[in-house]
């Protein structure tokens, strides 16, 4: 078994970071990362509602103060403020959320960044993303819109790539979604059918997200759901057999912290979406690693990959999505607030043992990122070999240091 990385003791007499959050201060992810600062002995952070940074044109930071974003979701005065609905269940306007949000993270001056704005307009765009990643050779499903290449109107474009690129099972997403807002699943049938599963619901003329998974079998339906959705930017790509354990498809959420795994998630479903509140469920890691073997090394490789074209964001959530077999793996996506894993500890091996992904990234910051164990990661040096050189290496945890 690998040994734990040690981590070195802060320096005595010498003050430790002082964090500042711009977030919803009743979300539970700011409780989440106040917890875990004033576990690390720190003072807790200063809380910059996003309300304020919309209302107000901006926000200041000291030159001493480690500035973190957090999510604008789940307050429904600053997504209306974001996306001019009055109905948080609503679909529609996230070209607009992304154009405003972009704007108002830019607004934001001083302090030392836990992110980059550019690299945020990329991770919140995913023909950006994608296009990043495939440029440096990470390992993506083929699609026709990476980097915004092929601009899609409607549902007649969606069925004239599907033909053009012989892609008869794909996935349609909006450009700026999340959280499976507006993702649908498509796949052809016998004879031409189509059938499409999503969690979009079409009440009242208006397209909503449900917490319940719909598959629909009627063309027309489908292609009004995807022209709804077209005005706000659509992202393609190929749906790629996913792996299964215990007779459910498999993905995993893989946190990557100053350029290290860290943590992992399994998740499962009966469905081709995997999100935890669409009906997934937390799978067994361990059989997840098991049934990878020796490629287990690799599918973490391929996420540090990912993150490192990145360089200027301390902490990235991958959507890592194993092939039939578990011996191949491609990058679904990256999220920029993909770290909200409660009661999640870090991976043996990884540095961050024991810590939660806040209190990870408190350490990174700190000047103790996470340090991999070597028999970790001989796989992954076997890869990198072969692959050629990754995205820049010059992580966040290095850029942003602070000191203890």
């Amino acid at each position: 078994m690998a040994q734990a990385a040690t981590r070195p003791e802060p320096c005595p007499g010498l003050p430790g970071p002082r964090f500042a959050v711009v977030g919803n201060p009743e979300n539970r992810r700011v409780e989440l990362f106040t917890a875990a600062v004033r576990e690390a002995g720190l003072p807790a952070p200063r809380v910059v509602p996003w309300l304020d940074v919309l209302r107000d044109g901006g926000a200041a930071f000291g030159a001493d103060e480690v500035v973190r974003l957090e999510s604008p979701g789940e307050n429904a005065d600053v997504d209306l403020a974001l996306r001019a609905m009055d109905d948080p269940t609503r679909v529609e306007g996230s070209a607009r959320w992304y154009g405003r949000f972009m704007a108002a993270a830019r607004t934001l001056s001083g302090g030392r960044r836990l992110d980059a704005p550019d690299e945020l307009g990329v991770l919140f765009d995913k023909r950006l993303c994608h296009d990043v990643l495939a440029r440096a050779g990470v390992p993506v499903p083929p699609s026709p819109t990476s980097g915004a290449a092929a601009a899609v109107q409607g549902w007649d474009d969606v069925r004239a790539l599907m033909r053009e690129h012989r892609m008869p099972r794909l996935f349609v997403k909006l450009a700026h979604g999340s959280s499976a807002s507006g993702v649908l699943a498509v796949e052809t049938a016998h004879a031409g059918r189509i059938r499409a599963t999503t969690s979009v619901e079409m009440a009242g003329g208006h397209l909503h997200n449900s917490l319940r998974v719909r598959r629909y079998r009627n063309e027309r339906e489908i292609a009004a759901i995807v022209d709804g959705l077209a005005p706000d930017g659509l992202h393609v790509e190929r749906w790629m057999p996913k792996a299964s354990l215990h007779a459910r498809v498999a993905d995993l959420r893989i946190v990557v912290i100053g350029g290290r795994a860290t943590h992992a998630v399994v998740r499962t479903s009966k469905s081709p979406l995997t999100n935890l509140h669409l009906g997934g469920a937390r799978g067994e890691l361990a059989a997840a690693v098991e049934a990878a073997g020796a490629r287990w090394g690799e599918a973490l490789d391929i996420c540090e990959r990912a993150a490192a074209c990145f360089p200027g964001t301390l902490c990235v959530g991958v959507d890592l999505l194993p092939a039939t077999g578990w011996q191949r793996f491609t990058v679904g996506e990256v999220n920029a607030f993909g770290d909200l894993l409660p009661r999640l500890t870090g991976l043996p091996g990884s540095g961050a043992e024991g810590l939660g992904t806040y209190a990870a990234q408190i350490a990174a910051v700190r000047g103790h990122p996470p340090i991999a164990a070597a028999p970790l990661r001989a796989a992954s040096a076997r890869h990198r070999a072969a692959s050629g050189p990754p995205c820049p290496t010059n992580h966040p945890a290095r850029n942003h240091h602070a000191h203890t």
